[in-house]
């Protein structure tokens, strides 16, 4: 999670600003959108954490690296990962995971979108996708991930996470 969220960190402090009103993958989000999103996101998540009601969504800030340091004190405790989260009705590592996907996948969309380099963390693809994979249904339900794109069975383990979660691989700005 960590290795994750500061490499989509570092993506939000790199994004020039000329670049904030370019399209994303998220057909919903420009990248000033995108960026606000993730604020949220991690807003919500360090709530999720904290076993508090969750957060709500605000207006772009500009503030997603301090918001992500503190989901991820948050997420350092060990109480955090235990149980069911009332909001969410599932166990709290299941959020964690949604968490680290929200990370990696938004942290290629921002990528993408910008025009940055984007090498994510090998061991969170591998557990965003086991995750997304056996999460895949019920994220589309409540609208989470948008419906699949097919990627071939062999393709990178990234590509397969941005099909699961419904994005193109190949999409450019």
């Amino acid at each position: 999670m960590r290795r994750a969220t500061e490499r989509t960190a570092a993506l939000v402090r790199a994004v020039p600003e000329d670049r904030l009103g370019l399209p994303t993958p998220c057909e919903k989000f420009d990248v000033r959108g995108l960026v606000s999103h993730l604020e949220y996101v991690a807003a919500m998540f360090e709530s999720l954490a904290r076993q508090e009601a969750p957060a709500l969504q605000g207006p772009y800030a500009g503030d997603f690296p301090e918001r992500a340091e503190r989901t991820l004190a948050a997420w350092s405790r060990p109480e955090a990962w235990e149980g069911t989260s009332p909001a969410m009705g599932m166990p709290m590592t299941a959020v964690a995971h949604l968490f680290l996907v929200d990370m990696v996948v938004h942290g290629w969309d921002l990528a993408r979108a910008a025009g940055l380099e984007y090498e994510p963390d090998a061991d969170a693809v591998a557990r965003g996708l086991a995750f997304a994979e056996q999460m895949a249904e019920r994220a589309r339900e409540h609208g989470v991930f948008g419906p699949a794109v097919e990627v071939p069975v062999d393709a990178a383990p990234m590509d397969r996470l941005l099909g699961v979660t419904g994005r193109d691989p190949a999409w450019t700005p």
